[in-house]
């Protein structure tokens, strides 16, 4: 199965990370490849780590690309995606998980940070036995239409309209 939680909405990570805890459920093995996350700290590296040695999170991006406080060149963040991909399609080759998360790379791919066509071929050589998870904004037509399951998050309301910053525990 190909997964794609995508969308304006908030939620696409959790959702992700609430698949990967079922699947643990059931004794598989997971890993989830943070595309543009990598330099704050979240609350889910640490319950991963507290909780399971069947799940790992594995940080690679230089932080969000072109908001907050992104100090990374454009350069840095490609380099970034690139590694973090690679990463990713050995995890998927490996034969040692069931499930691979790949987080925010519809961002990577959206902001041009990594390349469209690199990504769909690398999905087409998914081994049957291993299913895979895109979160992100901005999934494109040609991953929507290879995935088998699409969910978009549909923003309604948001704390940041009212000058409500990101909230340790909820957010992070």
């Amino acid at each position: 199965m190909i997964i794609i939680y995508t969308g304006d909405g908030k939620g696409k990570t959790t959702a992700a990370i609430g698949t990967c805890f079922r699947a643990m459920g059931y004794g598989w093995k997971v890993a989830m490849v943070q595309f543009m996350k990598g330099t704050w700290h979240y609350g889910e590296l640490d319950t991963v780590n507290r909780l399971s040695d069947l799940m790992e999170i594995i940080p690679m991006g230089k932080g969000f690309y072109k908001i907050l406080d992104d100090s990374a060149t454009e350069e840095e963040h490609m380099e970034a995606a690139e590694n973090a991909f690679s990463s990713a399609l050995g995890k998927i080759h490996s034969g040692s998980y069931r499930l691979i998360v790949l987080d925010e790379v519809l961002v990577a791919v959206q902001t041009g940070l990594l390349d469209e066509a690199k990504v769909l071929e690398g999905l087409r050589s998914i081994p049957e036995n291993v299913h895979v998870i895109l979160t992100g904004r901005g999934a494109t037509d040609s991953l929507k239409d290879m995935a088998d399951l699409v969910t978009e998050m549909c923003e309604i309301k948001h704390p940041f309209q009212k000058g409500i910053m990101a909230v340790e525990g909820i957010d992070f």
